[in-house]
């Protein structure tokens, strides 16, 4: 087992360092004419960036002071961001290099076939245009006349411009550095905004007509921590309070961090409001902060965990269970002790982290489960390897008599950029079929 990791630890590196080898390459060492302070430089930004990618994980899971891991978290991991477009972009250059070098190759070669405009010949001062007397026109001029004008008029040497492929690696380069910086930005920026407002309706065939209507505020992956903080987290409460909800869901990933580092920043949700409360589940990272303290620290301010639980609203059942994260603790999720003894006849509604409970909750008669964990992606093309780990990536689906609702999340772990995947507060509107 011990080979096994290793070899695939060299594996990773061996992809890490051919990747920013071929990054360097293709913007500063083709964009150069030869070794300088523009290659070295470029070699310093790579080895720089990924050295605080690294310091900002390491201090983050090795509980650094709080304040080196802000210091770190915002250059490092948007560099993570960073390295993954400008990755992307080269690649994409390679399709338009050769049409570029096309272009420009036959537009060279149209301009060597034209011909050369005729040059006029000077007529010297005092020669007429008439004949002389050996029948020779007064416009042709003896030898030293011509080498005198050719001195005189001759064009001047030009600078020499960069060869047509230096020209290529150029524009290919620097247009591959703006796009990788442009969406990494314009992602940040989608972030940073805060997370936007969707509204689903969601049929449920047990749900009774007097509950038609009642409307639940589902958020996770706030991810509170060493980049997003308090002012994040005044902009959650806020943008779930203008919904109105009749219930408020925080179904996990709340926080990367202690009680005593986070505290401050998760005190804004003790504002929300909602007519039948505010309910939490764990998620995973809950359990890499200490999860039994933030379970207190959520209750402490106003929020009820079911933790293994289920509470009996007037009109339907709400149940939540422990992340699977929690069973290397011995608190990973009891679905008999949620859900076992309650009365089938009834809408349950789920709340778990992972999409991946469906399963379970389908074979406990579940009729709703509400889920985040996968951010929907994140960066793209990152939707492709969350969608083959998890069962639903994002939005409403259906399995068996039970419907899985997946939230993208209203943070995000590791660069605060979303690519493809725009962060999201789900508004769900329940609706009875007898309504």
């Amino acid at each position: 087992m011990a080979i096994v990791f290793v070899l695939i630890a060299l594996l990773v590196v061996a992809v890490l360092v051919t990747g920013n080898w071929y990054v360097w390459r293709r913007l500063f060492r083709d964009t150069t004419k030869g070794p300088g302070a523009v290659r070295r430089a470029g070699a310093v930004v790579i080895a720089g960036g990924w050295a605080l990618a690294v310091g900002a994980l390491v201090a983050e899971r090795g509980g650094a002071p709080f304040r080196l891991q802000q210091v770190l978290a915002w250059p490092g991991f948007l560099w993570l961001a960073l390295a993954l477009y400008l990755l992307l972009a080269v690649l994409a250059g390679e399709l338009v290099r050769p049409v570029l070098r096309r272009i420009l190759e036959r537009r060279a070669g149209t301009a060597e076939a034209a011909p050369a405009p005729a040059r006029p010949e000077p007529i010297p001062a005092g020669r007429g245009a008439g004949r002389g007397p050996s029948g020779a026109t007064g416009g042709e001029t003896d030898g030293d006349d011509a080498a005198a004008d050719d001195g005189a008029t001759g064009p001047q040497e030009a600078p020499a411009a960069p060869s047509r492929r230096l020209f290529v690696s150029r524009v290919v380069g620097g247009a591959a550095a703006a796009a990788a910086v442009g969406t990494v930005g314009y992602g940040t920026y989608g972030v940073l905004r805060g997370p936007q407002v969707k509204r689903v309706t969601v049929p449920l065939a047990r749900l009774p007509r007097a509950a038609h209507g009642y409307r639940i505020a589902v958020v996770s992956d706030i991810h509170l921590g060493p980049v997003l903080g308090r002012g994040f987290a005044q902009k959650v409460v806020d943008t779930i309070n203008s919904t109105q909800p009749d219930l408020i869901a925080v179904v996990g990933d709340l926080v990367d961090g202690s009680v005593k580092d986070l505290g401050p920043a998760a005190a804004p949700l003790a504002q929300l409001r909602a007519r039948h409360g505010s309910f939490f589940v764990t998620g995973n990272h809950e359990y890499f902060s200490g999860a039994e303290q933030w379970v207190e620290e959520v209750r402490r301010l106003g929020l009820n965990p079911l933790e293994n639980a289920r509470t009996e609203l007037p009109h339907f059942d709400l149940a939540g269970v422990n992340d699977v994260a929690g069973e290397d603790e011995g608190q990973g999720p009891d679905y008999a002790k949620a859900l076992g003894d309650r009365d089938r006849a009834r809408a349950c509604v789920l709340l778990a982290h992972q999409p991946v409970q469906i399963h379970d909750a389908v074979d406990h008669g579940v009729d709703l489960q509400l889920s985040g964990h996968t951010h929907g992606g994140q960066l793209f093309p990152g939707n492709l390897v969350a969608g083959l780990a998890n069962p639903t990536l994002a939005g409403l689906d259906r399995y068996g008599d039970t419907q899985l609702y997946v939230s993208r999340g209203a943070g995000a772990w590791g660069p605060p950029t979303r690519v493809g995947a725009p962060s999201d507060i789900t508004v769900i509107e329940l609706a009875s079929k007898q309504a």
